[in-house]
């Protein structure tokens, strides 16, 4: 679940984890012939209406290895045609960083059917919209169409998994752009390495130990070969999911994506999947960055579990507790009473292994880094020694069942979800039941849960302080 006030104090405070996880404008392409017709295009936008009820789905396997999620949903004519693949940063060659990422960029750069700079025409002149987004564990593409245009986003999928141009013109394009990105959202943006120091100190073996955006150096001395590769090993329809959700006819789409996909081949080579398992961290791990900032920050990162796991749930529920709006604990204390803070939060990163749950906060003027740290700290220590109220418990229950119909309030949140479920837990249906598992969080479980997870032991506190000013 996704919570918006988050987004901003995350945007503002971690700009590399934005990047890896929010969409961003679609990457142009490369000139080819067009042996196959595009279907014909009619315009048809329409709005969405929120879906009621149990959300039904049909769901199969072709031949080739590909799961196919559908979701009807006749209300509006509108169509979320996407494909997830199984494979993000931590799937990468530790001397490759940044792949996962670079592809969500270059295989928007056309195939042997598409045109560069014509992808993304074919979904605007149609009346629709597309993007894409990269994270630790799955890359996600995806096409909001008018419904006459299915099969259009049908054959544009297609495309990208068997045909995309993996070659050195798009290549030489995409690492320019990425390099701007990384200058821009990381490198020049206030507080914007935050994630990146993090993942470094928290991790010593694990891939998470780098960030989504990877190394830019590494992006340099990859051949075309190298990029060639990774397209061969982990876009194949074995490793993917097509979910598609909205005003489809489920019987008649069938055949459409039997057309489009059924005879892509099957991945040959075992899908790389990195099952290191991170060893404790030994104890609390401090240091101090100096960045280009007015105001200093402080940062700390507690290991827990892998999202679906039951103590997620409950370090979930703790983060929307601490930090999700302005009645929230942190936020009250620390902003509204103390004053100590400017912005303040905390939230776990979902992840498919175990990741972290990240409190920061800005300090306010005139208010040292150690002051503001000691005062997260003792919010932190209150869930520890003192059981929820029950009707602050009651609200935070509302607070996460909100959330979670508010997230499949959309056909593009439903394929989009469908997608997540059925990848990491392998049960698409959890996108009606996994709400269940919050609501058997207990008072006690989240008081248990910030005992064993949010100690200092197993941390990685960092203060970012604004460099001296040069003479």
């Amino acid at each position: 679940m996704r919570v918006k006030w988050i987004f901003f104090l995350v945007s503002l405070l971690m700009a590399g984890l934005v990047s890896a996880q929010s969409p961003k404008p679609a990457k142009k392409a490369t000139t080819a012939k067009k042996s196959m017709p595009a279907p014909e295009m009619v315009k048809a936008p329409a709005k969405e209406e929120p879906p009621v009820n149990k959300i039904e789905f049909t769901e199969y396997t072709l031949d080739n290895g590909l799961h196919v999620i559908l979701h009807q949903d006749n209300t509006t004519p509108i169509v979320a045609v996407s494909v997830m693949y199984h494979v993000g940063s931590k799937n990468e060659n530790p001397e490759r960083t940044g792949f996962a990422h670079f592809f969500e960029h270059l295989l928007f750069e056309g195939s042997a059917n598409i045109g560069r700079g014509e992808f993304d025409k074919y979904v605007q002149n149609a009346g629709g919209t597309l993007n894409a987004n990269t994270s630790f564990d799955r890359t996600y593409y995806f096409e909001i169409l008018p419904s006459n245009q299915l099969e259009l986003g049908l054959w544009l999928e297609s495309e990208r998994m068997l045909h995309a141009k993996v070659e050195e013109k798009g290549i030489e394009t995409q690492r320019e752009v990425v390099k701007e990105e990384k200058r821009q959202r990381y490198d020049n943006q206030p507080y914007g390495t935050i994630l990146i120091e993090t993942l470094r100190r928290a991790y010593r073996q694990h891939p998470y130990r780098w960030d989504v955006i990877g190394s830019m150096e590494h992006l340099n001395a990859a051949t075309e070969a190298d990029y060639k590769q990774f397209y061969a090993d982990f876009y194949v329809p074995n490793n993917a999911i097509l979910s598609i959700a909205g005003d489809i006819n489920i019987e008649q789409a069938k055949p459409l994506i039997a057309k489009y996909f059924g005879t892509i081949p099957k991945g040959t080579k075992e899908i790389y999947r990195p099952n290191i398992v991170e060893p404790p961290l030994g104890g609390e791990v401090r240091d101090t960055v100096y960045d280009n900032i007015q105001l200093p920050a402080v940062i700390q990162a507690y290991r827990i579990p892998a999202q679906g796991t039951d103590d997620f749930y409950a370090v979930s529920m703790l983060g929307t507790l601490l930090s999700q709006g302005e009645s929230s604990r942190l936020y009250r204390a620390l902003v509204d009473e103390q004053q100590k803070a400017l912005f303040v939060g905390n939230f776990p990163l979902p992840t498919e292994d175990p990741g972290l749950s990240i409190a920061f906060g800005i300090t306010n003027i005139g208010v040292s880094a150690k002051d503001l740290e000691a005062a997260l700290d003792a919010e932190i220590e209150k869930v520890q020694k003192e059981l929820i109220p029950e009707q602050e418990f009651q609200k935070l229950r509302n607070q996460v069942e909100n959330d979670f119909i508010t997230a499949n309030s959309s056909v593009a949140g439903i394929a989009e979800s469908l997608a997540n479920y059925k990848m990491y837990y392998g049960d698409s249906n959890l996108i009606n039941t996994e709400i269940e598992r919050y609501m058997k969080v207990t008072r006690e479980d989240i008081q248990r849960v910030a005992k064993q997870y949010f100690n200092k032991n197993n941390r990685v506190v960092l203060h970012y302080m604004p460099k001296s000013p040069q003479p």
